[in-house]
């Protein structure tokens, strides 16, 4: 079959280096080839450069042809009819693809009327027709972008991207940005399209997950160019090159072996609430009714999607929030009756590791400084001992000694986690708060700052609220997992029993929901099982 993209010996270049070399690939006619490898790899790159995107300053060199006509080089005017007529895109955040003040349906027209539908009955008309084909309900067409979901503006931007019946679809990382659920509901939608409308699609992700349950064919990138080009089963079941057997072996599953059982923690609780309500005056319950405990050493899981409450619950349990009514107890003291004294006490005993390590960490301090900054607050040691404690702690984090003398922006991503590791730890804390800490990362990036993780609490025994919306991150990390849903606790228990055999409907939801990253073991599971109770 002829492709109806084809790339060859495709090069992008910026004033400060080669970003992309000697990319060649072929898309088909009503096939899904994903484009897959890590941030920095040339994947996004490489889409840009199809659609003439490349911004000012980069040039591109190769061949790019659709149906055989050449794109690079087109003059602009001609390469704008090629957008949205023949080739869409798709992006990562639908937000920034949708003008906040204008309606929905509106944009949609607009697409239409770029691309010859003259009456304005007529767009509106095919307006609804589209918003229809992605599930939302024509009516909402006069509805503005903030009046939609995450997962309803993901869906409005493929309804725009296909109001011209492209014959390709780029959709660069279209489910990153969601919710797990949500994810299956895009991925759904993409099949169906797909079949229906014989799309070629050409999908950027580093979901191995996603790619198993879309692409036929997988091409994997690093540093700017193609490693390995295979059939999706065949690169899960053998792939060829050692960089394609790392990045696979580096996915956490949770159709994997079940978690490590260890022995049950007692005592009295670093952190336990007990009807806890935190609310906002005219608003719902953030917090409604919650109970759980964290024992002294324990892993405990916090998952459930977007505004579930995780993160309310880590403020509560680092002392930042206050219940509304319920009680919260911190190393078995009542959160209500602490005065700002006795709470800064014991925030010593507290270290906290945010989502993104360069938005935690001083860009004009050096690393050394950061990891020493909480001994200098609480006025811990000479400045000898505190360089002697920071430097054993790069160390156990698996850091060189010269990388204290460097800024944060000087690290890679999976380096500024480490320092943030190790800039919790350094007060030897009996609670670690790690709110999202590895889905800013690589999958590469990710096994290894977690299996970092499980070294650090096997020797200094912290007890750890883990909150993630990753279940397969929770599954290989937690001792017992609880899941919020709408402020309120659905479920709890070890870690093996609720994502392995979980009891409440919510729960086996959001499990059904991550896919598996192998094709045929995703494939077979399809079904109503996916959808979310109500």
């Amino acid at each position: 079959m002829t492709p109806v993209l084809r790339i060859r010996d495709l090069a992008v270049r910026f004033p400060g280096g080669t970003a992309v070399q000697g990319v060649d690939l072929d898309l088909e006619p009503d096939e899904v080839l994903a484009v897959v490898g890590e941030s920095g790899s040339g994947k996004s790159v490489t889409a840009l450069a199809v659609l003439g995107l490349l911004p000012p300053g980069a040039t591109a060199s190769g061949s790019v042809t659709l149906d055989g006509r050449e794109l690079l080089g087109l003059p602009e005017d001609a390469l704008r009819r090629v957008r949205g007529a023949r080739i869409a895109l798709v992006f990562q955040e639908p937000s920034t693809a949708l003008n906040p003040v204008e309606r929905v349906g509106w944009q949609i027209g607009e697409v239409l009327r770029a691309h010859g539908t003259s009456s304005r009955r007529e767009r509106a008309k095919r307006a609804g027709e589209l918003l229809a084909s992605v599930g939302i309900p024509p009516g909402r067409a006069r509805d503005y972008p903030h009046q939609f979901s995450g997962g309803q503006k993901q869906r409005i931007v493929l309804a725009l991207a296909l109001a011209a019946d492209p014959d390709v679809l780029i959709a660069d990382e279209p489910t990153t940005a969601l919710d797990v659920t949500v994810q299956a509901e895009i991925l759904a939608l993409l099949r169906d399209l797909r079949r229906e409308r014989r799309l070629a699609v050409l999908l950027i992700t580093h979901n191995m997950g996603v790619v198993a349950d879309l692409a036929d064919r997988v091409a994997v990138m690093r540093d700017g160019r193609v490693v390995e080009t295979q059939d999706v089963g065949r690169l899960f079941d053998a792939p060829e090159t050692e960089y394609a057997q790392r990045l696979l072996a580096a996915v956490p599953r949770l159709d994997g072996s079940e978690p490590a059982s260890r022995a049950a923690r007692h005592g009295e609780p670093v952190f336990a609430v007990a009807d806890l309500v935190v609310d906002h005056p005219g608003r719902p319950a953030t917090l409604d009714g919650i109970t759980l405990s964290v024992a002294p050493g324990e892993v405990l899981g916090l998952v459930g999607e977007s505004g579930s409450g995780k993160t309310t619950l880590g403020r509560v349990a680092v002392g930042r929030l206050r219940p509304a009514s319920g009680s919260a107890r911190l190393f078995g003291r009542d959160l209500a009756a602490l005065g700002r004294s006795e709470l800064r006490a014991l925030r010593r005993r507290i270290g906290v590791v945010h989502q993104d390590p360069a938005a935690s960490l001083d860009p004009r301090r050096t690393v050394l400084e950061s990891i020493t900054e909480p001994l200098d607050v609480h006025g811990i040691g000479t400045p000898a001992e505190r360089a002697a404690r920071a430097e054993d702690l790069l160390e156990q984090v698996a850091l060189r000694r010269e990388h204290g003398r460097r800024l944060p922006r000087e690290l890679s991503g999976g380096q500024r986690q480490r320092v943030a590791l190790a800039r919790a730890l350094v007060l030897e804390p009996d609670l670690l708060l790690a709110d999202e800490p590895t889905s800013a990362l690589d999958v590469s990036v990710q096994a290894a700052v977690l299996e970092l993780f499980a070294e650090l609490q096997e020797r200094h025994g912290f007890a750890c609220v883990f909150i993630s919306h990753d279940l397969a991150v929770v599954h290989r990390v937690a001792d017992r997992v609880a899941v919020l849903r709408g402020g309120r606790l659905v479920e709890s228990g070890p870690a093996r029993d609720v994502l392995t055999r979980p009891a409440d409907p919510y729960t086996r939801a959001l499990v059904a929901s991550v896919p598996i990253p192998d094709p045929v073991a995703q494939r077979s599971r399809r079904g109503p099982d996916l959808e979310v109770p109500a």
